[in-house]
C-alpha cells in the first residue's frame, strides 16, 4: 500500500508551481573557480619567493663553510700565515665555461696551492670554494704576525628578494 503522507507531499522538486533549487548554479561554480584560481596564484608566488630566498640562504651558509675552510688551511700552515704568505685577495671568474682565479699578490708554494684550491673549489658538482658563490666572488685574507686573521668574502646575492645584492661577510679568528 502507498504511504499517504508521501503521496500527498508537496515537496516534490519537479511539481508544477514549485521552484526549489537542486545543486549549485553555473554562476556560483564560476565564482568558486575564480576564488580558487586567485588562491593558487598567490600560493605559486609564495613558492617562487620561498625557493629564491632558500637559494640566498644556501649562499650565506656556503660563505661560512668556505671561510672556515681557508682558516683551517691557515692553521695547518701557521708559520706561513704568520709571515703574511697567505695575505691576498682572490677573485673567482667564469669565462666561457672556464673557471679561473686571480690573486692580488703572487703567492708561491703551499699558500698558492691552498688559496687556489679555496678559490676554485674541488671543481666538482656542486662547486666548492669561492666558485660556489658565483662569478665575481672575492675572498680577502689578511693575517698579522701575532696570529689575528681576517677573512672577508664578498659575493653577488641578487637572487635574494630583499636587502642588498652585494653581500660581505667578515670572519675574524686567532690562529
Amino acid at each position: 500500500m502507498r504511504n499517504p503522507t508521501l503521496a500527498n507531499s508537496k515537496s516534490a522538486p519537479f511539481e508544477k508551481g514549485h521552484q526549489s533549487q537542486v545543486g549549485a548554479g553555473l554562476l556560483e561554480i564560476l565564482i568558486a573557480v575564480l576564488v580558487l584560481s586567485i588562491g593558487f596564484l598567490g600560493m605559486s608566488t609564495l613558492l617562487v619567493r620561498s625557493m629564491t630566498n632558500n637559494n640566498s640562504a644556501m649562499a650565506h651558509t656556503q660563505t661560512s663553510v668556505i671561510t672556515y675552510a681557508i682558516l683551517d688551511s691557515l692553521r695547518a700552515n701557521r708559520t706561513a700565515a704568520l709571515n703574511g704568505d697567505y695575505n691576498t685577495t682572490a677573485t673567482f671568474k667564469l669565462t666561457d665555461s672556464t673557471p679561473s682565479c686571480s690573486l692580488s699578490t703572487n703567492l708561491t708554494g703551499r699558500p698558492d696551492r691552498d688559496v687556489e684550491a679555496w678559490c676554485l673549489g674541488s671543481g666538482g658538482t656542486p662547486p666548492g670554494g669561492l666558485a660556489a658563490l658565483g662569478n665575481g666572488a672575492t675572498g680577502k685574507i689578511d693575517c698579522t704576525s701575532n696570529g689575528d686573521c681576517t677573512v672577508t668574502v664578498t659575493f653577488d646575492d641578487s637572487r635574494a628578494t630583499a636587502g642588498s645584492s652585494t653581500q660581505t661577510f667578515v670572519t675574524k679568528a686567532m690562529l
